[in-house]
């Protein structure tokens, strides 16, 4: 995982409840009606590009409620890096299969790094892939149990999406399950993020 990775899933984890869903729903309500692109609600002072996705605003509630996470419950995060920027949003699938998994807990990070400065960092575990002719990777690290992502390109720069498989069982799931369906639903994901 990249340095950026690592910073923005420990600042995920840690500030994951910096706003709630209605303050969510409240900013995106206060948006005019002809708005085609959202004002970013954070940018950083490195002269990257602005991110112009925001997970929790931009990504209907549907589409996630369709693939089973609870959009009800979503959960945002600013993370300001100073040299780089991510807009965070968790995501949470408690439908429980008993003895197989307790859900899924789904991070979706845009951030203003580039693909390929991502993949300089995770080539070790990356594989070159096309989410809907855009270009990605997909990431399967053998040391991080039960974790999948997938990383999509922007103009702006990229898109993470990180899924842990919750076992309902001692140990780790087999690791050719760890991404099991998880490529339907970036590509659901797909058309929604910004350029």
């Amino acid at each position: 995982m990249g340095r950026w990775g690592i910073v923005a899933l420990a600042a995920a984890a840690a500030v994951v409840t910096a706003c709630s869903p209605s303050a969510a729903d409240d900013a995106a309500g206060a948006e005019t009606a002809t708005s085609t692109t959202r004002t970013p609600r954070i940018t950083d002072d490195s002269g990257r590009p602005p991110v112009t996705f925001d997970p929790c605003y931009d990504i209907p509630d549907d589409v996630m409620n369709a693939a089973g996470y609870d959009a009800a419950k979503k959960e945002v995060a600013d993370m300001p890096m100073g040299t780089y920027t991510f807009l965070g949003c968790t995501y949470r699938d408690d439908n429980k299969v008993p003895g197989v998994r307790r859900g899924y807990g789904l991070n979706i990070l845009a951030g203003n790094v580039t693909l390929d400065e991502e993949l300089s960092n995770n080539a070790h575990i990356a594989t070159a892939v096309s989410i809907n002719g855009r270009r990605a990777l997909l990431e399967v690290d053998a040391d991080r149990d039960d974790t999948c992502k997938y990383v999509v390109e922007t103009d702006f720069g990229l898109v993470m999406l990180t899924r842990i498989y919750h076992t309902d069982y001692p140990g780790s799931a087999p690791i050719e399950e760890w991404c099991t369906g998880l490529e339907e639903l970036v590509t659901s994901i797909e058309p929604f993020i910004s350029a």
